[in-house]
């Protein structure tokens, strides 16, 4: 037995992408290169490209190809603390951490004051105290940037992006989001959202590893945080990686066309989890808003027990027994003290799992089984 629940770190490649990526492979020139076998290649990205800008209504220009989320969200934020002339940065402690180690670099180098959102004990953040900071930042005439995950990659909790872009509009400030979780799982529409920057992983949505790409809305001027190349209208030095976006684009069409479909198959899987979990383990809780469907993203569920976390060992203990989870974010899970976003709620502890368009019910009651025959041998 194989269950595989920990999709929020990464997706299985989907067959579509696969195949994309072996049909790009036949175009093997440079898309620098101006002669047929260049233009070929880059054709495949440009297409991309174009795909994806329709589908977020945004400009084909707005769209930049990079290795992945990580590198879009550095890349957004220090090159637009500089370029812009921002003063102040209010972002979470429970970002992820492609997004509060950036924040701490921004200060510690005198970049620009950074200002931390309040939250509750669920991490929800209060807006309020956001819309009295950026108020009186704009009566000073000082330039601000607010920096929030669309959706929490550990406990799930989804913030209204675009009430959000209103507010930051209102008062002048720049906004970006690390979409990071939500970008093909939830509808976006930039022509409706007025951030400023947002981040994609393509490997979030059964994509390739190692591709993703920053939107960067139209008239602001980034400097390229790679260098030796005009590459990507000379925002990123580098040849692109024309199998890489060739499968990201293919996976890209294949969620976002499917994302009402998926919301509502993939929200029925949470859901018994859910109704699981509570029948079997009483004492259950859910960390942040994880366990509410209205206000947490439908891939992700993070439970805390007392029992089955007394020992540390849970997600150990399902690993053996054929069940993929985390304990956070796996782009941390070497991290001495376990979860930042956790310990920033309080929280005891907690596992994730985190669901997909392939995860099913049937998956769910093979993993409770687990977790009652795990409990039994405590």
């Amino acid at each position: 037995m194989s269950i595989y629940f920990d999709n929020a770190a990464t997706t299985p490649l989907s067959q579509e992408s696969k195949t994309a990526m072996m049909e790009a492979m036949e175009s093997f020139g440079n898309p620098s290169s101006t002669h047929s076998e260049g233009r070929k290649a880059k054709a495949i990205v440009e297409t991309v490209r174009k795909n994806i800008a329709s589908r977020l209504g945004c400009k084909a220009s707005e769209i930049i190809f990079t290795c992945g989320g990580t590198e879009a969200d550095n890349w957004a934020l220090i090159s637009g603390v500089k370029n812009c002339g921002i003063t102040d940065l209010y972002t979470s402690e429970i970002e992820h951490h492609a997004v509060t180690h950036v924040a701490e670099y921004i200060e510690q180098n005198g970049l620009c004051k950074v200002h931390y959102i309040p939250h509750d004990k669920n991490g929800v953040h209060d807006i309020s105290w956001l819309e009295n900071e950026l108020k009186e930042k704009s009566e000073l005439d000082q330039k601000v940037m607010v920096s929030l995950m669309h959706a929490n990659n550990e406990i799930g909790n989804i913030i209204d992006i675009q009430a959000l872009s209103e507010t930051c509009k209102k008062y002048g400030a720049y906004l970006h989001s690390d979409t990071v979780q939500t970008m093909a799982h939830l509808p976006l529409d930039f022509s409706k959202i007025k951030l400023d920057f947002a981040a994609c992983s393509g490997h979030k949505f059964h994509g390739p590893k190692g591709v993703g790409f920053a939107f960067v809305r139209q008239g602001i001027i980034c400097e390229p945080f790679i260098l030796g190349g005009a590459q990507e209208r000379s925002h990123r030095a580098g040849t692109e990686n024309v199998i890489g976006i060739a499968g990201l684009g293919a996976a890209f069409n294949l969620c976002f066309d499917d994302i009402s479909s998926d919301l509502v198959k993939v929200t029925e899987v949470k859901k018994y989890a859910i109704q699981r979990l509570k029948s079997e383990f009483p004492k259950v809780q859910f960390n942040g808003l994880s366990g509410d469907l209205n206000q947490s993203l439908y891939t992700v569920l993070n439970f805390y027990h007392p029992d089955l976390h007394s020992n540390g060992m849970l997600n150990f203990q399902l690993d053996i027994n054929g069940v993929q989870c985390s304990g956070g974010s796996a782009c941390s899970s070497g991290a001495v003290g376990g979860s930042h976003v956790l310990n920033a709620i309080s929280s005891p502890g907690g596992t994730r799992i985190s669901f997909s368009r392939y995860s099913s019910k049937e998956e769910v009651d093979e993993f409770i089984d687990v977790l009652k025959k795990v409990k039994s041998e405590l």
